[in-house]
């Protein structure tokens, strides 16, 4: 394996939808610089509470009807059906980041996964079955890390991510309309990038969602040297090296194809489980976990 040389930061949240929809971008990097670059995902925490959300003014139809035109735009899987309440984020990041600080990076990521397609399956991801079935998903004890939650180093954890997403680097001020308002000023908004060379600790921040170039340049100039891995041969190659469920539009990235041509590809080789006007894909055969598909914890209306 190479020596990792590139950590990114990574500001995201659970519940943005613009995070979500930039994991195709997230995992063709992976893929191109497989042990080159390391992952850091930081919460930003968007909404303590669902009575937050509600005092901004976003509603359930809010919600819904913005999800609509971003899955329209961006090909991920949402279902787009009216909700109870908009969750709020805070229970769901500290989750994370007690899998993070107590059980590792692989089981965080993993629990990140299930939460991120939970919330656009329709779940609540502040409620405690949601959190304790990404849980299961991610392989960590549910009660385990309700207890790790409550810790204060985990909170601690937590504030610390909380301050440095609303600490934006200088540079990212250039791209302002990337940011967002809080009480204290401007934050990151997800997915927020800080790329640092470990060589010399030389650090790029990328601000807000970007097209897959940004990325790719960017770590291309800053490390001018890093090999690239070639493209996969199949998306059967996909689906075994991601281990998980993915969605069509990230198997489409990943192979450098068109959505629909992915879409025929994978529909002669694995099976989807559906989820808004798209779907997750696994293996026949697989036996591992459907991260984030387990059963529907609510009823969705409309």
């Amino acid at each position: 394996m190479p020596d990792v040389c590139v950590k990114i930061s990574e500001f995201t949240d659970p519940a943005c939808p613009w995070a979500y929809s930039a994991e195709p971008f997230r995992r063709r990097l992976d893929w191109l610089y497989e042990g080159w670059i390391e992952w850091l995902p930081r919460m930003v925490v968007l909404a303590d509470t669902a009575d937050e959300y509600a005092d901004r003014g976003y509603t359930p139809e809010f919600i819904s009807n913005s999800q609509r035109r971003i899955a329209h735009d961006h090909r991920m899987p949402i279902d787009t059906r009216l909700r109870p309440r908009v969750p709020g984020t805070r229970l769901a990041c500290q989750a994370f980041v007690a899998a993070r600080e107590k059980a590792g990076r692989h089981e965080a990521r993993l629990l990140l996964r299930s939460l991120r397609v939970r919330n656009f399956r329709g779940q609540l991801i502040d409620e405690p079955a949601t959190l304790a079935d990404a849980a299961a998903d991610a392989g960590i004890d549910a009660e385990m890390l309700a207890r790790w939650s409550e810790l204060p180093e985990v909170e601690e954890a937590l504030a610390a991510d909380m301050a440095a997403a609303r600490l934006p680097l200088p540079a990212a001020r250039v791209l302002d309309h990337k940011l967002a308002n809080w009480s204290g000023g401007r934050r990151y908004t997800c997915p927020s990038y800080e790329v640092t060379r470990l060589a010399d600790g030389v650090t790029i921040s990328i601000p807000g969602f970007q097209p897959f170039a940004v990325y790719d340049a960017i770590l291309a100039n800053l490390v001018p040297g890093l090999e690239r891995r070639e493209p996969p041969e199949s998306v059967e190659e996909v689906l075994r090296w991601a281990g998980t469920p993915l969605a069509t539009q990230e198997v489409a990235v990943l192979c450098d194809i068109d959505f629909a041509q992915a879409r025929e590809q994978l529909g002669l080789v694995a099976v989807e489980h559906h989820v808004g006007s798209d779907g997750f894909w696994t293996l026949p055969g697989h036996h591992g976990p459907l991260i984030g598909l387990g059963a529907q914890a609510v009823a969705l209306t409309g």
